[in-house]
């Protein structure tokens, strides 16, 4: 006999599922699910990851990202929370950079004496588009095999997502190849540097101009830490806009000139950088580059850079330097390298990966000139990479010493 609703014995609630607020869509029709974090929106750009198990805030705002998606292996982002000190891009204000962050696991409240935000509210003040609960192990062997996809990053709390229309919009993004990055991020006026480097308890400390090295750093999207050491070492450092002319450089009687890093493809930066170093390494002005700075200096002497597979993301990197013999543990983000093969004579390879055999150094053997891929400043070894910045100290020294 059937019983009425009113005598029949009550059921369990049903497990709900959790609904969806943020989607990864892969050009190739991929879709990873997840929570959202951050600014709610879109955010599109090509997607990579990042091996470090520390410094998020410094990888979320440096200016390199731009056009990109960072996808970070550790699992535990978030978990010492956000300041206001802790920021790489010259620009304190939220500006062109990252696109998104890819995230495992859940954020957690902050634990640390330095925190001042959650990098929730902090994603949303900076208008960077998070995801978590992905499976970032998976994801990062996807772009291992299949190499840095184009993808939409969108975050809706209600979980309302076309995703036809997003597949489509991740399948018609350009590729990285061919793109200039760096007018959104490049200093919109020339400045002076003076801040040194982070100690406890003080802080960052400072130095007055006027009796250091002349330094001029050309901004391609350049990370504030490498100014700190810069400063550190002792220059008075002027920082002037990527589209800095040669003659507006030696204007400023420089002892050397910086190339800094910067984001995006550096054959289509090199359209208006490449001229202007290869004046000022006519003009044997010291130089010392970075990251794209180093692919610039071997674009400006004849050379080629290729599109890496997968790139080299993260701060845990063995580089062999060949001068000293040592072998130095290092940070890396860069999706583009120099080909070694195509160097002239007179470049020098000074430092290789031990990941992969990529070039990361070169110096020259007619004019006081060097570069390095990786970043120094980044202190992953933590101090392993500092002599770089006194290398170029000793080398502008040198030269004055040579042409007094």
């Amino acid at each position: 006999m059937l019983q009425d609703d009113a005598a029949a014995p009550a059921q369990p609630e049903g497990w709900a599922e959790p609904v969806a607020t943020a989607l990864l869509v892969l050009a190739d029709g991929t879709i990873l699910e997840g929570f959202g974090i951050g600014a709610t929106g879109e955010a599109a750009g090509e997607v990579c990851f990042n091996t470090a198990m520390t410094g998020y805030q410094e990888i979320l705002t440096d200016p390199s990202y731009a056009g990109q998606i960072v996808t970070f292996t550790f699992p535990h982002i978030g978990n010492v929370g956000t300041n206001d000190e802790d920021l790489e891009s010259l620009d304190a204000a939220p500006a062109s950079g990252v696109r998104g962050a890819v995230i495992a696991s859940a954020v957690t409240n902050p634990s640390n004496w330095r925190s001042s935000r959650h990098l929730d509210g902090w994603l949303k003040a900076r208008g960077i588009v998070g995801i978590t609960g992905i499976d970032t192990r998976a994801l990062t062997a996807l772009i291992r095999d299949r190499g840095m996809p184009n993808a939409i990053l969108a975050n809706d709390p209600a979980g309302r997502f076309d995703r036809e229309a997003l597949t489509a919009k991740a399948a018609a993004l350009p590729p990285m190849e061919g793109l200039d990055l760096v007018p959104p991020v490049t200093s919109k006026a020339s400045t002076t540097w003076g801040e040194t480097s982070w100690q406890h308890p003080a802080g960052y400390g400072s130095r007055a101009a006027g009796e250091g090295l002349k330094v001029v750093a050309i901004d391609y999207g350049v990370k504030r830490n490498i100014l700190r050491l810069l400063a550190k070492a002792g220059c008075d450092v002027t920082v002037v806009p990527a589209t800095a002319t040669a003659d507006e450089v030696l204007a400023l009687k420089p002892d050397g000139v910086f190339l800094s890093n910067g984001p995006g493809d550096p054959a289509a930066t090199g359209e208006y950088a490449v001229p202007v170093i290869r004046a000022l390494l006519d003009q044997k002005v010291p130089t010392f580059g970075i990251c794209l700075g180093h692919q610039l200096m071997g674009l400006a002497l004849g050379g080629r850079t290729v599109k890496m597979s997968q790139g080299h993301h993260g701060a845990n990197h063995p580089v062999k330097d060949h001068t000293t013999g040592k072998v130095e543990i290092v940070s890396m983000n860069h999706g583009f390298a120099v080909d070694p093969a195509s160097l002239p004579a007179n470049a020098v390879e000074t430092h290789v990966s031990l990941f992969d055999g990529s070039n990361c150094g070169l110096s020259l053997t007619d004019r006081p000139a060097f570069s390095v891929q990786h970043h120094p400043e980044a202190s992953p070894g933590p101090q392993d990479s500092h002599y770089l910045f006194d290398r170029f100290v000793s080398l502008m020294r040198e030269t004055k010493s040579s042409n007094a």
